[in-house]
């Protein structure tokens, strides 16, 4: 996307420079001459937000770790005296905390974008399939970090998460044992457990970082996708990165960071719970475990299956949907500003993992619906484990059923030639090569 490079150096410190380690020659390419498609909107700008997420929380990550202790007879006095007595640690913790929460909500709105622009068709899969993959490495450094201030959430988290692992028995006998007894180091959720997670909570991060890079590298090869997911035919319809998508970038970031801003400051326990400001006691059991918000839709799933093996089954499941979306999608058109019947199934997809992280936060004997009251005057009627079950079954059918049919068998509206023309202009206009064309009218 690139093409050849246009770089020259003008001082002899940069031709020095560029004849041995080329990396302004690098920058200028890749992220100030960059040509990118010149109608890109706001929510392209979510990608640039989470670079900048990712850099809060590795910076204030190795503060925390300064001061953190992780023992656990010590742990949550340590965190105690990082809000304290550490000079702003109350700040650069509850930047942490809610900084993790900012991460997961800027993510799922990149992931929205994707599913509807159509971002993970051809020629983006590898594209696609590396996104998810930092999805993962986020999940797995979130959990850990949520262990890690060693509260009651946190201790029964860790063993309810753990836990599930044990399922492989049913699969191969002694794995799921074998691999639960090693991330726990003994026979029960302890101090070396929380030593295991600090460390590999730690260790994450740069291994996310790295994987971004691999991303952004993905990225540069087939160029953005764009709104009417048409690619590129000239130069007229590209403009360079910068300036155009630097300030637009930089006053999403700003925006965003307001937001940010307001729960750090005004609101910095309000996605947390409250049981987690108690220390952890492995002799009492909270009354209602949840994770947090970022993991209540698939918590839903796990919690919808009776049986221990097929929910988690279920649930990581979920998550290898996304993998296989490229492949299971077989419409040839991206944008689903062209395809109006899988938009609404998208919206209804959307609407179902919502509330499914309703679910998530409730227990699965409450009522969404009550109809009355049996013989102990316990009420009856439609629960929240029967809705999480429903709900589970349309996120499952919109990968397997919907999306592979809706290609086959809806009709598009009509995609404009190349990015430059207006939607739907009025006459019509050509389809580009590989995309399906609407029926013309007759009369």
């Amino acid at each position: 996307m690139s093409g050849h490079s246009t770089y020259e150096p003008k001082t002899g410190i940069e031709r020095w420079l560029d004849a041995r380690l080329p990396i302004i020659r690098f920058a200028k390419e890749t992220a100030i001459d960059f040509p990118t498609p010149k109608n890109l909107n706001y929510w392209y700008t979510f990608g640039g937000i989470l670079a900048v997420c990712l850099v809060v929380q590795i910076l204030t990550g190795v503060i925390l770790a300064m001061h953190y202790v992780p023992n656990g007879d010590m742990a949550f006095n340590s965190v105690e005296h990082i809000m304290r007595d550490v000079n702003y640690g109350w700040l650069i913790r509850y930047m942490h905390a809610n900084g993790a929460s900012m991460f997961f909500l800027a993510v799922y709105i990149h992931i929205a974008r994707g599913l509807y622009y159509g971002s993970y068709k051809a020629p983006r899969e590898v594209l696609w399939i590396l996104g998810c993959i930092i999805y993962l490495l986020m999940m797995a450094t979130a959990f850990m970090g949520y262990v890690l201030p060693w509260g009651q959430m946190s201790f029964a988290g860790a063993v309810v998460i753990t836990s599930l692992f044990s399922a492989l028995d049913q699969i191969i006998p002694g794995l799921g044992t074998a691999i639960t007894t090693w991330l726990w180091g003994g026979f029960a959720v302890g101090g070396a457990t929380l030593n295991r997670f600090f460390s590999l909570h730690y260790l994450l991060p740069f291994m996310i970082a790295g994987v971004v890079g691999l991303h952004i590298w993905a990225l540069h090869v087939p160029g953005n996708n764009n709104p009417t997911g048409v690619e590129p035919t000239s130069k007229e319809d590209m403009v360079p990165f910068h300036p155009y998508y630097t300030v637009k970038d930089g006053f999403a970031i700003s925006a965003f960071f307001i937001l940010f801003a307001w729960f750090v400051f005004f609101a910095p326990e309000a996605l947390g719970h409250v049981d987690n400001q108690v220390p952890a006691n492995p002799l009492v059991t909270p009354a209602h475990i949840v994770p947090e918000w970022y993991f209540l839709p698939f918590y839903a799933i796990l919690r919808s299956v009776p049986q221990k093996l097929f929910g988690v089954l279920a649930m990581f499941g979920s998550i290898a949907m996304l993998f296989a979306l490229p492949w299971l999608d077989t419409s040839k058109v991206r944008s689903m500003r062209y395809r109006p019947t899988a938009r609404i199934f998208l919206i209804l997809f959307v609407l179902a993992t919502i509330g499914l992280g309703w679910c998530g936060g409730k227990e699965p004997a409450d009522m969404v619906i009550t109809m009355g009251h049996d013989a102990n005057n316990d009420p009856t009627g439609f629960s929240v484990v029967w809705f999480s079950r429903i709900l589970a079954i349309y996120y499952y059918a919109y990968f397997v059923l919907i999306l592979p049919l809706l290609g086959l068998f809806e009709t598009p509206s009509e995609v404009p030639t190349t990015i430059s023309t207006p939607v739907l202009p009025k006459g019509g206009s050509a389809i580009p090569a590989g995309a399906v064309a609407a029926p013309e009218k007759k009369g």
